[in-house]
Parts: C-alpha cells; structure tokens; sequence
C-alpha cells in the first residue's frame, strides 16, 4: 500500500490528486491509518493478523491467559483494537487463532505405533513428548487447557481442547489396552488407568514455572521427572515378568 502513489488512488477515486489530498488534510497519514484499521498496515509490516496472533502468543507464554486483553494485544502488535475486531471479531477468535497456529504436537503415533519397545521404554518416550510439549516456547498449550477448563460449556473451547488432546488420549487408550491384553499391564477399568498415566506428567509440567517461582525446594531436571514418573506409573500398573 506504501507504494500506491497518490494519484492513482486519485484516478480510482474519480478525483484530482490535489482535491484528495486537501479532503486529506494535505498528507496521505489519514489515508494510512484508514487503510490501517482494515487490518492492513499500509508501511509494508506484516498484516494485523499475523502480528497479532504472535503479540498473543508471546502474552500467553510470559503471563498467561488472563494478561491476553484485546488493549495488550494492540499494544504488542502495534495496531488498535479496532483493528483487532475487524481481523477477528473478538478475544475468542482470536485466542482460536493463536491455539490453531501455535498449538504444539502431542502426537505419539511413532511412539506406539513404531518398532516395539519395552514398557519401560515406552512409557518414558510418551512422557517425554508431554514434557517437551510443555517446554516449547511460546507455551501456549497450558492456556489450551485453562480456557477448556474455564469454559467446560463452550463448544469452541472445547473444540480446541479436544483437537489438541484427544487423539493422543485415544492412542494412549488403545495401548493401555494392547498392554493389558498382553498380560503386561494390571486389567484395570481403562479411563482411570490412562489417567494415572497422564495426570501425574500433565499436571506437573503444566505446574512447573510456578514450582520454579516458589523456589522452596530444588525442581529435578526434567529428563529426572521423567524417570520419577516412569518408575511410579511401572510400580503402580505394571505387571512384574515371571520370575521378578
């Protein structure tokens, strides 16, 4: 747009360049900043679009949900809020917006579906998907969870939510209960058996930054998380070998 000279905007405009820029204020800024609250940035930046998905990205992942305001946004990705509601519509499309592009890959397919491992061996590559899908900057897959949680009766929420999750839990699932049937794991009822699995890593790593603003106590690394986590899901499911 910085590059459309004047004149041919004039020309499409069925006006002389001098009665456009006089109806201006005698500088194309007014014309600039129109075009700007269409969601386009006239200077050649990247669209509001685009810069506001990572203005929002970057929010979630430094203070979280709650800091994502259409006005810290604007501020971040240096448009108004107007523009904000032209590109979105609102705060929810927005935050689908972001969820959709920056929603990290909890896919265990190549864990589960690969060469077989040992289950020992298995259980610490899952968890390390979880661990490194927390770590991934920007963190937005906490807030995923806190806006389902916050809005168990929204259907867009719970789209998000169960876009990013489900099919890892189905896959989880099914080899719970492959395991079982092998005989390595305890027959146990299977929702609570991939909870116990899941819920322990999940809720850890999601609470890990505010352990570490804590600081009462030493946080392990988390290749010693994982090994934690490991060893306790075993103990508790896994059916010792003949002989053990």
């Amino acid at each position: 747009m910085a590059e459309v000279p004047l004149f041919a905007v004039a020309e499409e405009a069925g006006i002389s360049r001098s009665t456009l820029l006089r109806r201006l204020g005698g500088t194309r800024t007014a014309l600039d900043e129109a075009v700007r609250e269409t969601g386009v940035d006239p200077g050649g930046q990247k669209p509001v679009r685009e810069r506001a998905v990572e203005a929002t990205a970057q929010l979630l992942s430094a203070e979280g949900l709650g800091a994502v305001t259409l006005e810290r946004v604007a501020d971040g990705a240096q448009c108004s809020v107007h523009s904000l509601y032209a590109a979105f519509g609102g705060r929810d499309s927005l935050l689908a917006a972001v969820y959709e592009q920056f929603s990290p890959d909890l896919d265990v397919d190549a864990v589960l579906a690969g060469p077989q491992r040992n289950l020992e061996d298995t259980v610490r590559a899952v968890f390390r998907i979880v661990a490194d899908s927390f770590q991934r900057e920007p963190r937005v897959l906490p807030a995923i969870i806190a806006d389902a949680l916050a809005r168990p009766g929204d259907p867009a929420a719970q789209a998000v939510y169960h876009k990013a999750l489900s099919h890892m839990l189905e896959n989880i699932a099914g080899w719970i209960a492959s395991e079982i049937a092998a005989g390595r794991l305890r027959d146990l009822p299977l929702l609570p058996l991939v909870q116990q699995m899941l819920g322990p890593v999940f809720s850890y790593f999601l609470l890990r930054p505010v352990y570490e603003q804590i600081g009462s106590a030493s946080l392990p690394t988390l290749e010693d998380a994982i090994e934690t986590f490991t060893e306790s899901f075993l103990r508790a499911a896994a059916i010792p070998p003949p002989g053990d």
